[in-house]
């Protein structure tokens, strides 16, 4: 039961770092790689603690219109 919880904890950051990768030109930070990489493997820690980012995280994940 716990490998199963690792690995859907695994597969839940992996679609989270490809989702705000592929949304991020929808969001307010700056476009730098260095910036979009950085932001997109701290996706979990920053959701948690930082409001702002929160928003733009979910301007990332919508859908396009």
């Amino acid at each position: 039961m716990g490998n199963f919880i690792i690995f859907a904890l695994i597969v839940v950051y992996g679609v989270g770092v490809l989702k705000f990768w592929n949304g991020f030109e929808r969001t307010n930070f700056n476009p730098a790689l260095s910036n979009r990489i950085r932001l997109s493997l701290l996706w979990p820690a920053l959701f948690i603690t930082n409001q702002s980012y929160r928003r733009n995280f979910r301007k990332a994940l919508k859908a396009r219109s």
